[in-house]
């Protein structure tokens, strides 16, 4: 059997977008060298100056080498019937299988990762990157982020593993083991501590820092789904979690609640989809010098008590001017209109004179407390009650005015007894305004029975 170890460098980390500067790979039957392969390669696009100063691969040094086109059925004989080997061999064999696609071959090999077999071979290291353990092993590295270099130093690191526990690489490639589509820091043995129940699961990085919040209904299941495909993002993922970790919810709907919060909360770096700040907008009410009711849209504010709130300045907008035309209010006193003077609306008698002296304030402020009072009618509290994480458990989830409040586990039959027992033991959780979505998509999900006014 011979093994192919490959190092490469690139101008970016996407292999869609990024392109390969220079390739190096070294045959081996895992005791002595056997052929050895090396070229730089133009990658047709510009070098970023963080590169350069990474790997000392310019434009000026590629300009005159060949693109991987021109190399490609070369190294695609070279490469065949061998098995790839590579530290982090995710990311170097999807360059090269995205590379041979563009130039009509098909690459598929068997591969291996020298950062997986590492960490069989030398448990207990704090870390696994080529540096540090060639550091630990006393393996030299001629030049550090040169392919050449570290593909050499790869093949000294796969040679020390395969003469000593060449047990852990023929395990490794039999077929069916399960472990081709794992992050190369997280082990067969952790992937199968992984639930196959419903939940929020959090990845980690080597500092422990969460990275990533997720959530599922078979959180196992979903975790293997992460990783297949090629894009950048699943890639970069893939070299940086090693840890994951997972809280069971049982309940779908307290799953997509939890997941929000938690990412409000963390702010993972791979998270996009929640991680905006949000800029809710909000309908404040003041009174006047004169004593009128007024209203104000303005950007929330978590110290002043508002009327209503809204996710956007067009909805708000939207809602003040139906509520103006409904209530009769005056456009002015609402803050549809800025103006010094009457309001517009006044002008073509539309509005009944609050703006300019002809309405009293008491007969104003009927209209507008009967607008206010419309809002509080909408507002209040309700328990819901969702399956919990077994058969003898119950979720209850508290919303103040459509938006999570509260939320906890008790059993069943303490669920029944009372209600104002299970209120003082649930858990408050911060305001975060898009748990009203996730209310309302799942609102009509849940039998009537389930769900308690308070």
């Amino acid at each position: 059997m011979e093994f192919v170890i490959v190092d490469i460098e690139t101008t970016g980390g996407n292999p869609n977008q990024g392109g390969i500067t220079e390739i190096a790979a070294i045959v081996s039957d895992g005791h002595k060298v056997l052929d050895k392969f090396h070229t730089l390669i133009n990658p047709q696009r510009f070098i970023p100056n963080f590169i350069t100063g990474l790997t000392g691969i310019n434009q000026e040094m590629v300009e005159s080498a060949p693109t991987f086109g021109e190399i490609a059925e070369e190294f695609y004989d070279f490469l065949k019937g061998r098995v790839f080997v590579a530290h982090n061999v995710n990311f170097d064999y999807t360059f090269i299988r995205e590379a041979f696609k563009v130039c009509g071959l098909d690459f598929n090999v068997p591969k291996l990762c020298t950062v997986r077999l590492s960490r069989k071979a030398f448990p207990g290291l704090g870390s696994y990157g080529l540096g540090r353990i060639c550091e630990k092993l006393s393996i030299t590295i001629s030049a550090r982020h040169r392919a050449f270099g570290d593909a050499e130093a790869t093949e000294l690191l796969f040679r020390r593993i395969y003469q000593y526990q060449s047990e852990i690489i023929l395990q490794s490639l039999k077929k069916g083991n399960g472990e081709s589509f794992l992050p190369p820091h997280i082990t067969q043995e952790r992937y199968q501590q992984i639930p196959e129940a419903t939940g929020v699961y959090f990845f980690h990085d080597k500092n422990g820092q969460v990275i990533y919040v997720g959530k599922a209904l078979n959180i196992k299941s979903r975790f293997k789904s992460h990783f297949s495909g090629n894009s950048r993002e699943k890639i970069l993922l893939k070299s940086e979690i090693n840890d994951i970790t997972w809280v069971l919810t049982g309940s779908e709907f307290l799953a997509y609640l939890l997941e929000t919060l938690e990412i409000k909360r963390i702010w993972p770096k791979y998270n996009r989809a929640l991680k905006y700040q949000s800029s809710n907008w909000a309908l404040f009410q003041y009174e006047d010098s004169q004593g009128f009711i007024r209203f104000q849209v303005s950007k929330n504010n978590s110290k002043i008590q508002n009327l209503l709130e809204f996710d956007s300045h067009s909805e708000a907008w939207k809602y003040i001017m139906e509520q103006t035309e409904h209530f009769e209010l005056c456009p002015k006193l609402t803050g549809i209109q800025k103006t010094a003077m009457e309001c517009y609306d006044h002008q073509i008698n539309k509005c009944l004179g609050a703006c300019c002296g002809k309405e009293k304030v008491e007969v104003y402020n009927k209209r507008a407390q009967k607008f206010i009072d419309s809002i509080q009618s909408e507002k209040g509290s309700v328990l819901i009650k969702e399956k919990g994480r077994s058969v003898n458990e119950t979720c209850a989830l508290l919303f103040e005015n459509g938006i999570l409040a509260a939320y906890g586990f008790i059993s069943q039959e303490e669920y029944l007894e009372n209600n104002e027992e299970i209120l003082n033991r649930l858990e408050r959780v911060k305001h975060i305004p898009e748990t009203k979505y996730i209310l309302r998509a799942f609102l009509p999900k849940i039998h009537f029975r389930n769900i308690i006014p308070l």
